[in-house]
């Protein structure tokens, strides 16, 4: 056979593929060689190999007995580096059930150590692409203890390297993280975090804070797990300091991050807040690599999300604004965008001083609003996230946000087909800006709002039929003739029904919070009555009737309370006898607001003087209002101006008998 170059195309050397099924292993040998040569660096010749139907005489080499260990070698690294490829080499590969035939040579206790190391390599390539078959695995707890069992601390480095890699992605879920937790990952991972090898370390520590992320049991084992007389969280604290590499500080910051967020580690716990926040702060700042940076934005994002105390701490930790703000600055990949403008949402969640500073930083709303038109949907949705937690602000609601109209590019994120996330945070950024203090509600009003927001509360998610409905609610909040009778007419009073028997407690509440808002003054219940009162008191009795708590049938009562109050020319509660039944049956309810929602409602009917008050006094009477009344006295103690209403009211009806 004639020598052939690392340069030469496989897909032309047909004479070169025919000597790879000849039955001289010798040659075979060196077929293999000069294809490991070509494949290595070229996804063209990876390609090649494919496509012409390489790979099922690769695999029978290392699998078949009687072949040579040299040949499995050379085959298994050719295989190796073919895992290196794209998704759909790797695709390819799985196909071929690549990933069972490298478990079985790994399993086997009788397999040479160098053919183990490079199956291992295979599967670590592997299990890096989102097509890996993790189920197999996973669903393998006996192939998940052989496997830290071959990475013991005699074998090599590469081995106990390429274990921790491959256990990277076999934890994401919660079973998959317990799987992991139960087949001895954590003291395997202790001693690979404490050896002096980056190339440990890293994915031990990548490994430990998937399993340990949103679950409190395996963070709960971390946190009890002692290595070498030394628990393990502060073994993770000690690798915090600044002259470990940036990579093993970030690393370990997240997998405290993960384990506070799980409630393992309180947001007191000094190792949270004098060694974990500061150390993330430090790493936004221009001295480390991009990925770095972002990734440590990301992650003190998701450390200080919930809590005040830490973002207030974050926020005046190592010049964090303005290293954040650099970090906006980064246009050549959308991660530093996406880690400045997550970590600048969670800094600003709930304090309003901290939102001055934000938004007072030169230049930063400007990068606000081109991140809501940037290309990558990433950084749209984080750009959205941060307007959201900014938009929490009064006086930026009126000054900054209206002075950059802010309102027009979140509308045109609604346009089109953005996807669900993106969608919840945008409409929950608008419920803001349509509250009546806010400038933009006008305008935006105007621009078709309410027509968008009616149609989101058709649909089949949950969050955002919420955010439909609270946004409307907010809209209608002392809002003119014109606004409400646009709302009530968009809507449709079917649709106040289906919301108002939704599966979601949290949108039947907003949708009563509406009703309450459109049913406020006195002009606005008469001309909306006049057109729907009988769906919208079918609305309230099915309130009342259902099993829903105390604060959603304390809405529907109050909803009673306007219209008994302000109606003026028909008595739409007294028309209607069984839903005064139910409003007298609430007054002696074992539940205080609901007998105080009820009260307030019959103090609103008994106190409106008109031609039909006699016969509202006669029918309370007849229905035994006196009665209810006085048992509401007597049930609990109440405050003396209550008391003296109540007593009030009776006087009032025993006079009129």
């Amino acid at each position: 056979m004639q020598p052939f170059t690392c340069f030469m195309d496989v897909e032309n050397s047909r004479s070169y593929v025919d000597v790879l099924y000849s039955a001289d292993y010798v040659e075979i040998q060196d077929a293999l060689i000069t294809l490991k040569n070509q494949v290595i660096g070229s996804n063209k010749q990876k390609g090649s190999v494919i496509s012409q139907g390489l790979l099922p005489k690769l695999i029978s080499f290392i699998t078949l007995d009687e072949v040579p260990l040299s040949v499995k070698l050379d085959a298994a690294i050719v295989i190796g580096s073919l895992a290196k490829g794209t998704e759909s080499h790797v695709s390819a590969l799985i196909d071929c059930r690549i990933v069972d035939i490298m478990l079985a040579i790994v399993s086997n206790p009788s397999t040479d150590k160098r053919l183990v190391e490079i199956a291992l390599s295979v599967l670590r390539s592997i299990f890096q692409h989102p097509l890996a078959p993790i189920v197999e695995i996973n669903t393998n707890t006996n192939f998940l203890k052989d496997i830290i069992g071959i990475a013991a601390s005699d074998n090599s480095i590469h081995c106990q390297s390429c274990v921790a890699n491959i256990l990277v992605p076999l934890c994401h879920s919660f079973n998959e993280q317990m799987i992991l937790c139960h087949t001895g990952a954590i003291p395997f991972l202790a001693r690979l975090i404490t050896t002096d090898y980056s190339i440990l370390q890293i994915p031990a520590l990548k490994c430990l804070a998937a399993m340990c992320f949103t679950n409190r049991s395996v963070s709960d084992v971390v946190c009890g797990f002692t290595y070498e007389n030394k628990q393990l969280p502060d073994i993770l604290t000690a690798l915090l300091s600044r002259v470990k590499l940036s990579d093993i500080q970030l690393a370990a910051a997240r997998c405290l991050t993960y384990i506070h967020r799980s409630d393992s580690l309180t947001s007191t716990d000094p190792r949270i807040v004098y060694r974990t926040l500061p150390c993330l702060a430090r790493l936004c700042t221009n001295e480390f690599d991009e990925e770095t940076r972002a990734t440590a934005a990301e992650t003190l994002a998701y450390l200080a999300e919930i809590d005040s105390e830490l973002q207030r701490l974050a926020a005046i930790s190592n010049h964090l604004i303005s290293s954040l703000f650099e970090l906006l600055k980064i246009k050549s990949s959308p991660l530093p965008r996406v880690g400045a403008f997550r970590c600048f949402a969670s800094l600003g969640a709930n304090d309003e001083d901290i939102r001055k500073r934000i938004i007072e930083t030169k230049g930063l709303m400007e990068e606000v609003l081109f991140g809501l038109g940037d290309p990558s949907a990433d950084v749209r949705l984080a750009a959205v996230r941060c307007l959201h937690s900014l938009s929490r602000s009064v006086q930026q609601l009126r000054t900054t946000f209206q002075d950059h109209s802010v309102w027009r590019p979140l509308m045109t994120l609604l346009q089109g087909t953005p996807s669900n996330e993106l969608l919840t945070v945008v409409t929950s950024t608008i419920c803001n800006l349509l509250l009546e203090f806010s400038p933009s509600k006008e305008p935006m009003v105007e621009s078709g709002c309410c027509e968008l927001l009616c149609e989101l509360t058709k649909s089949p998610d949950a969050a955002l039929r919420l955010n439909g409905s609270w946004a409307l609610m907010n809209m209608a909040f002392q809002a003119d003739e014109i606004i409400k009778d646009k709302i009530i007419n968009t809507l449709g009073t079917d649709r106040v029904l289906k919301l108002l028997s939704d599966s979601d407690s949290r949108v039947i509440m907003k949708t009563l919070g509406l009703l309450r808002n459109l049913l406020s003054k006195s002009m606005d219940i008469e001309n909306i009555m006049k057109k729907h009162s009988s769906q919208l008191m079918q609305a309230v009795s099915l309130v009342l009737d259902s099993t829903h708590s105390s604060e959603v049938k304390e809405q529907a009562l109050c909803i009673i309370g306007n219209i008994a109050h302000a109606a003026i020319s028909t008595d739409y509660i007294m028309e209607d006898e069984s839903i005064l039944k139910k409003v007298l049956d609430f007054v002696t309810h074992k539940d205080c607001k609901l007998q105080k929602g009820a009260v307030i409602a019959i103090k609103n009917l008994i106190d409106k003087n008109d031609l039909n008050t006699s016969r509202r006094l006669m029918v309370l009477n007849d229905l035994g209002a006196v009665d209810k009344l006085e048992a509401y006295l007597s049930m609990a103690t109440h405050l003396s101006e209550d008391v003296s209403n109540v007593r009030s009211l009776i006087r009032r009806l025993v006079g009129y008998t």
